[in-house]
């Protein structure tokens, strides 16, 4: 009987109090095993609360408090995503809300009071019992072992003790409890403010799909008779625990019960579990928890997973992960932007990339599909150092150079994932998506964006070269191993060989130092008629640009447009993927190869090539994030969105004559 008054008088205090005024009460009642104690507490409830309540008023309002049995948490993935209209038609909620009713009407009545006590002693003391109301989440319990699957129940103490629960149960609607239940007032408690929960958080911070593949565009590429192999790519800043705990004047908008990492986890895994992605790209993952945590749930999830930690005395770093049953690993390059000595790339952010191979199903009588290559990458956050950020980006690029690009020189399809710290349309934005960028002498803060800091008197300035040659990568982001392949039997040095070369440009022309002397220096050869004409007079069909070294300009060769808009039409707002103090920015990113179409005021238009964009979860404005307390808050446990994209990889068909 102590257990369930104390569970359900909790749970009624839950929406007007403070977690640590309740955690203080019922920490205190529940030690109290005085009968006549627990007779006068339930005596003044009756007179206090329901024993005041005229009949007419208590009905509707107790019809609103439902009690359910929880058989498995994970069950409340499908509960976020359900709207309250169905949840609230729910028969196995009426029926629920049904049985409470009369139960209730028959503890508020004085003259049943001995009945009521009968009652709450038949009520078993295991049983385990949440609390839902009108908000779908509460019936979300995160666990305090971690466990993502193959959870029989929730014990009734776990339930009341863990500040997941709290942090949830204060979202509840103020209308799913009896308003005339008073709250014993406690003093020298910490005060905490929710932002006004007109409308549950589900619906405040609900998100789209946005299906691209019904659009014209993409039904003219995509006819009937082409398979396309169909994935999703999910890329996400998971905000390591470390990084919260060194940071938290960033995270005073947050209760700190939804900061601690046993409550956080339990939500980004159930994130990740529901979209469901065949390829997950992770952002600030801390390493103990990538190998104790992590790494063990998405192998029973089906990933195959690989990490690498940033340098020096960081703790956290980038995860890629992929369904096995999709791909299968071709090859795996970890990348390391600290270079000792070099004051350009002093920084210890790394990266990853993979070539991957989809796994096709058997039966199909389809045996040709591209590999995919993926990269996910943390650039530096330091908005004064953009130039630390472009050189970063141009040896992703250069790596992704490598691994992408095929034996007759083209490449295979490329998805760059990550946390650009970069704004869209700053200068190393319209470097990925446009190619190219001329920066010498442009100032290290404009580069991404993030910052005006035009106001201060010295500023620093990118100069050419960016970097030096002795990093091995070219100002087309490519490594100069990999420009100029060695030949074989190049330093055999044969007669024929050299006389190929009598009447080359430099052959034919005296060099200035060499001393005039008539009929000795001052001959020149004579080209004959069947000697090829100099590469000057031999006009070239389709003739590249000539970028000399110190140019100030670096470009790239891969087209790499961007999957998301970075708009909201239909709110004409921008799309912000994280709230650093109340402040919304895109700075996450998914980029796709695409095939260039035009160029329009300097900016490059795309049509989907062979790797086509078929949807993705719609992201939201910054006036809807501060209406669920900014980021995070206890619907979104990072401080960053998550980003979705559904994308279809052409399928050769060959079939047997």
């Amino acid at each position: 009987m102590t257990d369930a008054f104390f569970t359900y008088r909790k749970n009624v205090l839950l929406a007007k109090s403070p977690s640590t005024q309740i955690e203080g009460v019922f920490a205190a009642a529940r030690g109290r095993s005085v009968p006549e104690e627990q007779e006068a507490l339930l005596q003044q409830w009756l007179e206090e609360g329901a024993g005041n309540l005229p009949a007419s008023e208590s009905v509707p309002t107790v019809r609103k408090v439902s009690v359910t049995l929880t058989s498995d948490w994970l069950e409340g993935s499908e509960l976020l995503m359900t709207s309250l209209s169905d949840l609230n038609t729910s028969p196995e909620l009426t029926q629920c809300a049904d049985q409470q009713h009369l139960e209730l009407n028959a503890l508020a009545s004085s003259e049943l009071q001995d009945h009521a006590v009968a009652e709450l002693a038949r009520l078993p003391s295991e049983e385990t019992v949440t609390v839902a109301g009108s908000a779908p989440w509460a019936a979300v319990v995160p666990q305090t072992d971690h466990q993502t699957a193959g959870c029989a129940g929730i014990n009734v103490e776990v339930l009341n003790d863990d500040p997941a629960v709290l942090a949830w149960s204060l979202a509840c609607d103020a209308e799913a409890v009896p308003p005339v239940l008073p709250a014993q007032p406690i003093q020298e408690a910490v005060p905490f403010y929710p932002v006004s929960l007109e409308v549950p958080y589900h619906e405040i911070l609900w998100r789209d799909w946005e299906d691209l593949s019904v659009q014209p565009c993409v039904l003219e590429q995509v006819s009937e008779n082409t398979p396309l192999f169909e994935f999703r790519v999910m890329s996400y800043n998971i905000l390591a625990q470390d990084l919260v705990e060194q940071g938290l004047d960033l995270y005073v908008h947050c209760h700190p019960d939804i900061l601690n990492w046993s409550y956080r986890l339990p939500n980004l895994l159930q994130e990740i579990q529901h979209w469901d992605p065949d390829v997950l790209c992770l952002q600030e993952v801390q390493e103990n928890h990538y190998w104790e945590q992590l790494e063990p749930t998405f192998k029973e999830m089906g990933f195959a997973c690989f990490y690498k930690r940033r340098t020096g005395t960081k703790t956290d770093g980038c995860a890629v992960c992929y369904k096995r049953s999709r791909f299968q690993l071709i090859s795996l390059s970890p990348i390391e932007y600290f270079r000792p000595g070099l004051d350009i790339l002093n920084r210890d952010n790394v990266g990853l990339v993979l070539l991957l191979q989809p796994v096709l199903p058997e039966g199909l009588g389809l045996n040709a599909v591209s590999p995919l290559c993926v990269a996910n990458t943390h650039v530096l956050f330091n908005p004064r150092r953009g130039d630390i950020k472009l050189a970063q980006v141009a040896l992703l690029l250069a790596e992704i150079d490598k691994i992408a690009r095929t034996t007759e020189g083209s490449y295979y399809p490329v998805i760059l994932c990550g946390d650009l710290n970069s704004v869209p349309d700053s200068p190393l934005y319209k470097f990925i998506r446009n190619g190219e960028l001329s920066y010498h002498g442009m100032p290290a803060w404009k580069v991404s964006g993030q910052e005006d800091f035009s106001q201060q008197l010295y500023s620093r300035k990118l100069l050419a070269p960016l970097w030096p040659s002795s990093l091995g990568v070219t100002d087309k982001c490519q490594y100069v191993t990999l420009c100029q392949p060695k030949k074989p039997g190049r330093r055999e040095y044969s007669r024929d060989f050299l006389l190929q070369f009598r009447f080359c440009d430099a052959a034919c022309e005296r060099p200035p130092q060499l001393v005039l002397l008539e009929g000795v220096t001052d001959a020149k050869p004579d080209r004959p008629a069947h000697w090829p004409k100099p590469a000057a007079m031999v006009k070239d069909p389709d003739p590249q640009p000539f970028v000399p070294r110190c140019s100030g300009v670096i470009q790239h060769g891969l087209n790499l447009t961007s999957v998301y808009s970075h708009f909201l039409p239909q709110r004409g707002r921008p799309e912000v993927t994280t709230m650093p103090m109340g402040l919304g920015a895109t700075v996450d990113y998914i980029f796709y190869s695409a095939e260039p179409v035009e160029n329009k005021a300097g900016r490059r238009l795309y049509k989907d090539g062979a790797l086509k964009l078929l949807g993705r979860l719609s992201l939201l404005s910054e006036d809807v994030l501060l209406m669920a307390n900014g980021l995070p808050n206890p619907f979104c446990s990072s401080d960053h969105l998550c980003l979705l994209a559904s994308f279809g990889l052409e399928i050769s068909s060959l079939r047997e004559s």
